[in-house]
């Protein structure tokens, strides 16, 4: 057998040991966003809009595409998940203060109006992730009110 050929075998032999391997799932339950969704009074179509393109990364609730069962792409989404979580996860929305809400809220807001969420790197996959510029404006008009009640919170009290 020649080196190229060993070379091949041993890489398929590690490919499909790699396969025993996996990361932990991130699904807790679909009930993880709903506080999120009745305190910023979200309506349909951007909770439709959030569903598509934010929660899978953003709360403790992923849905998997097919090709999450292939390592090391598992291992690559799963770090995508807990980054994203890191820095915004709407399941921990209740436990939030009322000034971090509203920062959340703002982030939000500058990140879907540079384009910068949700990631190429995720839209590639999930087309309906994509969001049209009156979709970005409706997701941005209605964080800004949900910010706006934050803030106005805050001064009452």
């Amino acid at each position: 057998m020649t080196l190229k050929k060993k070379i091949i075998v041993a890489a398929v032999i590690l490919f499909i040991i790699a396969q025993f391997f996996q990361p932990h799932k991130n699904q807790s339950g679909f009930d993880t966003v709903d506080q999120f969704l009745v305190d910023t009074q979200a309506p349909k179509d951007v909770k439709h809009l959030m569903e598509q393109a934010c929660f899978d990364c953003h709360s403790n609730h992923t849905i998997y595409p097919w090709y999450n069962s292939i390592t090391p792409v598992n291992y690559w989404l799963n770090g995508h998940v807990k980054e994203g979580k890191k820095h915004f996860n709407v399941s921990k929305w209740a436990s939030y203060s009322i000034q971090k809400k509203a920062h959340k809220l703002e982030e939000l807001i500058e990140e879907i109006e540079e384009s910068s969420m949700p990631l190429a790197s995720y839209t590639w996959t999930h087309s309906g992730a994509q969001l049209s510029p009156a979709q970005i404006q409706s997701v941005v008009d209605w964080a800004t009110r949900a910010r706006m009640n934050y803030i106005h919170t805050t001064e009452i009290n």
